[in-house]
């Protein structure tokens, strides 16, 4: 009788069958673990040439397949669940970024949080709406969306702007832009009220309103994932966001030293790490426009800057109350000026429900406009 030698057999079997139960190539799984292990072996450490690199490699694999992950999902549980996943994903991790922050008590922690959201604000109102109408038009002429979705997530978000980045430099309870426990508490309760019903709405009440507007896809035609391969993706999705925001955390002291080297402003690093976090969600972002699901991007770019507020704020003021720790949320006059133009533009862009490349023009030098006066105040 023959016995067959298992060894032959399981090194490479075994791991293709794994994969091919949870239906997933196999540089989806790697690349997370990977890049995690990479997170692991330079944190603490001094970036040297080399390391930069291999670092800089790493957090562009990890958007890449943080990306394939989040379609994954998105195919499987469909529109708008799918967007919402990466909005929240990106935001949670994000907010324990920002309190890691202020709990080791660095320097300008009080006014991370306010600095955080501004920037994100004006990155996905400007930077990937305006990409995504742009790269839509160009390839589609003329880009539609569903204005019944769109302007009520703009009033929402301009609702809370408005609360948590305008009123402080005006109340009277407290010197500057800040505001007193009692209005911090009242702050975060609304943040998260409001978000909830804009979840409620987006999700259960009117989800008709978020879906393309009469847009046929192979996407659509094909068959949805398993389920364990979308959850799969979103264990491996969380796995990438966290390599995701750890290494730019690991890249901000150089890029803190380049921007210092260059005379600029500290605040540019914030908007620099913003850049690098917001960019999973850019790029899903902008392949969805490219394929002319403009309605999907602007779910993901919309959610994205609801959630900033909705979850960062709360769990941020109930930290500083908890541990009293300064908190500055009002936004200095350059950014109040263009705060407001954004939030403008934005409900005029929104409430035509079409837009060409000329919509997409203006986000883009308003977006410009923002980085250069952070750059150059």
């Amino acid at each position: 009788m023959i016995v067959p030698n298992p060894l032959k057999v399981l090194p490479m079997e075994t791991r293709t069958t794994r994969l091919m139960i949870i239906g997933l190539p196999a540089w989806a799984v790697a690349v997370p673990i990977a890049a995690v292990a990479a997170l692991a072996a330079v944190y603490g450490r001094t970036l040297g040439p080399m390391l930069l690199l291999a670092v800089v490699a790493a957090l562009f694999a990890a958007v890449l397949v943080a990306v394939h992950h989040a379609e994954v999902i998105a195919h499987r549980i469909g529109e708008p669940f799918g967007t919402l996943v990466l909005a929240l994903a990106v935001t949670v991790i994000e907010t324990s970024l920002i309190i890691s922050i202020m709990l080791a008590a660095s320097a300008d922690a009080e006014v991370l949080a306010r600095d955080t959201v501004v920037a994100t604000v004006m990155i996905v109102c400007n930077g990937v709406i305006g990409l995504c109408l742009l790269a839509g038009a160009l390839r589609h002429r003329v880009v539609s969306f569903r204005a019944e979705g769109a302007v009520p997530a703009v009033a929402v978000l301009a609702t809370l702007c408005t609360f948590t980045l305008i009123l402080p430099n005006f109340t009277r309870a407290t010197p500057g832009p800040t505001l007193s426990t009692e209005q911090l508490v009242f702050d975060g309760i609304v943040s998260l009220v409001l978000y909830g019903c804009f979840v409620f709405v987006q999700t259960v009440r009117h989800r008709d309103y978020f879906l393309p507007e009469g847009h046929d896809t192979d996407d659509e035609h094909a068959v949805p994932p398993a389920t364990v391969t979308a959850l799969a993706s979103l264990v491996l999705l969380l796995v990438s966001l966290v390599a995701v925001v750890g290494l730019a955390k690991a890249l901000a002291p150089s890029i803190e030293a380049a921007v210092v080297g260059a005379g600029m402003p500290r605040a540019v690093v914030g908007v620099a790490i913003a850049l690098l976090v917001l960019l999973p969600e850019t790029l899903s972002a902008l392949r969805a426009a490219r394929r002319g699901r403009i309605q999907s991007s602007l779910n993901l770019a919309l959610g994205s800057g609801l959630a900033t507020i909705g979850l960062t704020i709360p769990a941020v003021v109930a930290t500083s109350i908890a541990l009293g720790l300064p908190l500055e949320l009002g936004v200095p006059p350059t950014e109040l000026v263009l705060l407001a133009l954004t939030l403008l533009l934005t409900s005029m862009t929104m409430a035509a429900g079409k837009a060409t490349v000329l919509q997409g023009a203006v986000h883009l030098i308003v977006f410009a406009a923002y980085l250069f006066l952070a750059m150059v105040p």
